[in-house]
């Protein structure tokens, strides 16, 4: 009867696209226009404003509930194989050897992030070179003759950065001056200045300085460790006068932080230049653009992106890595409808996002930026802090572990470490405590009325569904049928990215098992929520052997059991155009 329904919701809402029930239990198909190539998302609307009440995650209906240990299993305390939130880990010197990289991986890593603010082109080699070790490969009978774990790389780009100049005697690169509560300082833009900087004149490296500060605003200095109120500026030399806020000491080239205020900084450095062309050499998957502050620089990414891959003799159709936009300033969150726009993901990078506005609120822009990315499905990331006091203990503190915990119902698709694993003392117990509070938090969301909060919060809400198409419908459908009838795995077999990454969406409570012809396109969609892909299958032309040899390997590779409910998503050839389909099917006893 539920399927008999959804044909005349779908017949309703798609009139010109034909519902059809047949062969092994209902079958429900939407047609496909011949000219469509792939399946777009819909644009997230700068006119929306997220509200708590829109937010998938427990608030309203942890209320409806009596308590946490009622719902859930107390003897399920081992984790899972299949989270549905991923885990992304920088890697770096206490981690970039085999043997604890192995861990890392066998803990939950999925991607790895490669940060090129401090890495060396041979520590990325090695890292590169370990991950490929670390691949556990599967030999199996039949169509996919061998199944990999898919592990992605992330190049994060140091990005365009603002600081202060070389102090003057400093010879050995480690004295500082004494900046005093109540003094005045003068911040220089004068090349003069640039290795001759004082307690009392300060070279800033961004000449443009004073056109983008006004009496009263802040600038902060080395993470904030010193802050300056801007009392007066000169057009005529460049200089802005400030006063010292409170004591501290001063490096050299620290980092300038200038809070709420527009620059003009270009998306790339001359650096992030020569490592995002090193990076599609050694063809990294996602290229995350630290300090992006409006669209306009992500356009000029993937445009010398496009330009070094055609220098490099690329084919027109070979992918490029997937742009991941930091969101880490008060610009780039004016201007973030438009930069999710062009983006392909977002990061929220709470550590310069913090100093950039006033801390208080990085909780409730994290929450607003999700909330647009589910909606227009695509991929985010939270990020900084999540278990930082795992770089020095072998346990998180209790606010760590709701941090994790409240990313997970917020809705992002991956969680992040940083220092923890790349350089602290337990990157293998980070990893797997993060994993941890991921099944913890997945399994409290799936029990009782939270489990279909996604489906009612997209369908509701109209916030992801601005459109009617037949792939939204089908994508749709196919999740409310693995909440209706408690299906272990939405199987889907794709030769784009896009309809898994549809599937997603809609946020179901299972694995989306995807079946890829090739595995550039399974590293590009395994940051994305609930998404395991598989290599295999393409050799095989007939939609119903397809069918059954995905269901067959998903059981090999220990997504189901025998007599488990599974959905298939899949599309097929229908006249001249395409058909996307979704039926239920159970496990057979035997193949």
């Amino acid at each position: 009867m539920m399927f008999r329904h959804l044909a005349r919701q779908f017949t309703k809402l798609h009139h010109q696209a034909p519902v059809f029930f047949g062969g092994k239990g209902y079958h429900v198909a939407a047609a496909m226009s011949s000219t469509t190539a792939s399946y777009s998302f819909a644009t997230y609307s700068s006119k929306r404003h997220y509200s708590v009440k829109d937010y998938p995650v427990a608030n309203r209906e942890a209320r409806a509930l009596k308590t946490t240990f009622d719902l859930v299993d107390p003897n399920a305390l081992a984790t899972p194989p299949h989270q549905l939130t991923k885990i992304v880990a920088t890697i770096g010197p206490t981690s970039e050897q085999l043997e604890p990289l192995q861990k890392v991986v066998q803990a939950g890593m999925k991607v790895m992030r490669l940060n090129f603010s401090h890495a060396t082109k041979e520590e990325v080699e090695l890292r590169i070179k370990n991950l490929a070790l670390c691949q556990s490969s599967y030999d199996f009978d039949g169509p996919v003759d061998k199944v990999q774990d898919v592990l992605a790389t992330l190049l994060d780009t140091r990005g365009p950065e603002i600081r202060s100049g070389k102090l003057a005697h400093d010879t050995s690169g480690h004295e500082t001056i004494s900046l005093v509560k109540g003094n005045t300082i003068t911040l220089q833009t004068s090349d003069k200045y640039a290795e001759q900087s004082t307690d009392q004149n300060l070279f800033i490296n961004y000449s443009k300085l004073h056109k983008c500060m006004s009496p009263g605003m802040k600038v902060l200095l080395d993470d904030g460790a010193v802050i300056l109120t801007v009392t007066q500026v000169n057009d005529a030399d460049g200089t802005v006068i400030c006063s010292i806020d409170n004591s501290g000491e001063l490096r050299s080239r620290a980092g300038v932080n200038l809070p709420m205020a527009e620059t003009d900084l270009p998306a790339m450095s001359e650096k992030d230049k020569t490592d995002i062309k090193y990076g599609l050499e050694i063809d990294v998957d996602y290229v995350a653009a630290s300090f992006i502050q409006t669209a306009d620089g992500v356009r000029e990414i993937r445009n010398y992106m496009r330009q070094c891959a055609k220098e490099m003799g690329w084919a027109p159709d070979r992918p490029l890595p997937l742009i991941i936009s930091k969101i880490e300033s008060a610009s780039a969150l004016k201007h973030f409808d438009e930069i999710l726009q062009q983006s392909d993901g977002i990061m929220v990078a709470r550590g310069d996002l913090g100093v950039e506005i006033p801390i208080q609120q990085v909780t409730n822009a994290q929450k607003e930026m999700i909330a647009a990315c589910n909606a227009v499905g695509k991929p985010v990331i939270v990020a900084t802090q999540m278990l930082e006091s795992m770089a020095k203990n072998p346990r998180p503190t209790r606010a760590e572990v709701s941090d994790v915990t409240n990313a997970v119902y917020d809705g992002a698709d991956a969680v992040m470490t940083s220092g923890e694993t790349a350089k602290g003392k337990y990157p293998n117990e980070t990893i797997k405590m993060m994993n941890d509070i991921i099944f913890s938090a997945e399994n409290y969301a799936a029990s009782g009325s939270l489990g279909s909060l996604y489906l009612h919060h997209s369908g509701d809400q109209s916030l992801y569904i601005g459109r009617k198409d037949a792939a939204t419908a089908v994508a749709k459908g196919a999740v409310a049928a693995s909440f209706a009838n408690d299906c272990k795995a939405i199987i889907v077999l794709t030769d784009n990215g896009a309809l898994p990454s549809l599937v997603s969406a809609f946020r179901p409570n299972c694995p989306i098992v995807t079946f890829c012809p090739n595995s550039k396109m399974a590293r590009q969609l395994i940051l994305t929520r609930g998404i395991y892909p598989v290599v295999g299958l393409q050799g095989l032309k007939h939609e119903e052997e397809k069918t059954t040899s995905a269901i067959k390997e998903a059981e090999r590779m220990g997504f189901v059991k025998k007599g488990d409910s599974v959905v298939l998503v899949y599309v097929e050839k229908f006249g001249e155009g395409t058909c996307a389909h979704f039926k239920l099917a159970d496990v057979p006893k035997s193949f």
